[in-house]
């Protein structure tokens, strides 16, 4: 049983930042990719950034590129946010997966609000 804990969220003024983790627990590692998707007050939902342990592939969206870092440590997935602008304001999940299992596991979600 995968289990995803994120923490991190909060509020923040526009230009600041952030650093949201999250820790997997049950997640096999070699195969494993842990990634970000964000839903915002408008429920539109964005794969913000991934990380692919299979071929150390690494993705963004062009809303994060430039902006955003993922990184991970083991079973642990970061995802730094600076200059972050009001439009990234959403509910952030982290979700993770392996090439093996068909399922998608998805964290509680942390709220990031950006003020103007």
């Amino acid at each position: 049983q995968v289990e995803l804990v994120e923490s991190g969220g909060g509020l923040v003024q526009a230009g600041g930042s952030l650093r949201l983790s999250c820790t997997a627990s049950g997640l096999p590692f070699a195969d494993s990719r842990m990634g970000w998707f964000r839903q915002t007050p408008g429920g539109q939902r964005e794969s913000v950034a991934a990380i692919f342990e299979t071929d150390g592939r690494i993705y963004y969206s062009n809303s994060a590129k430039g902006r955003f870092t993922i990184s991970r440590d083991k079973n642990t997935a970061y995802l730094q946010m600076n200059s972050l602008k009001v439009e990234d304001t959403a509910v952030y999940y982290c979700v993770a997966g392996t090439t093996t299992d068909p399922n998608e596991y998805w964290g509680q979600g942390t709220q990031v609000t950006v003020s103007s």
